[in-house]
C-alpha cells in the first residue's frame, strides 16, 4: 500500500469513529470510554508514522515545509485536547463540547493533508517512493501499535 493510501485509510477509519463519538451523551460514559480510547490509540499511532516517516521525508522538499510544518502544529493542538479529555470525567458537561472542538480540528487536519500535503507529495515523490514509503510506515504502524497495546492489523 502506498504512503498516501495509507494515510487515507487511517482517516477514513477516524472520521467513523469520530461521527459515532459526536451523538454521545454524558449518560453514555462507557461508550464514550470505548471510543476515546479507539480514537486516542488510533490517532497515537496515526501521528507516529507521520511525524517519524512521512513528514520528515516530504519536509526536506522545500515547496512542502510550510505544510509539513503546519502538520506537526495541528497534532500538537489534537494532542492538548485529548489530554484534555482524558483528564476530564466523559460524564462532565463540557467533555462533549471539548470532544467536538476535538473533531472539528481532526477533520480540518484531514482535509488539509489529503487536499494541500497530498498533492505537494505527489509532485515530489514517484510512485516507487510512495511505496516504499508506504511500506516503512505499515511497518512503523505494526510496531507503534504493540507499543501502545493496540491489537496489530489483521491482513
Amino acid at each position: 500500500m502506498d504512503a498516501l493510501t495509507l494515510l487515507k485509510t487511517d482517516h477514513d477509519k477516524v472520521k467513523k469513529l469520530l461521527a459515532e463519538l459526536e451523538p454521545t451523551t454524558e449518560r453514555g460514559v462507557k461508550t464514550r470510554q470505548e471510543l476515546f480510547a479507539t480514537i486516542k490509540g488510533e490517532l497515537t499511532v496515526h501521528e507516529i508514522i507521520e511525524e517519524e516517516i512521512f513528514y520528515p521525508e516530504l519536509k526536506t522538499h522545500p515547496k512542502a515545509r510550510d505544510i509539513v510544518l503546519e502538520g506537526y502544529e495541528e497534532h500538537g493542538v489534537v494532542d492538548t485536547l485529548m489530554g484534555e479529555l482524558e483528564d476530564l470525567p466523559v460524564d462532565d458537561e463540557t467533555w462533549g463540547p471539548k470532544a467536538k472542538v476535538m473533531k472539528e480540528n481532526i477533520e480540518h487536519h484531514i482535509e488539509e493533508e489529503e487536499g494541500e500535503m497530498f498533492k505537494q507529495a505527489r509532485q515530489v515523490f514517484d510512485d516507487a517512493e510512495l511505496d516504499d514509503l508506504g511500506r516503512r510506515m505499515e511497518e512503523r504502524k505494526r510496531s507503534a501499535m504493540q507499543e501502545v497495546g493496540m491489537a496489530a492489523p489483521t491482513r
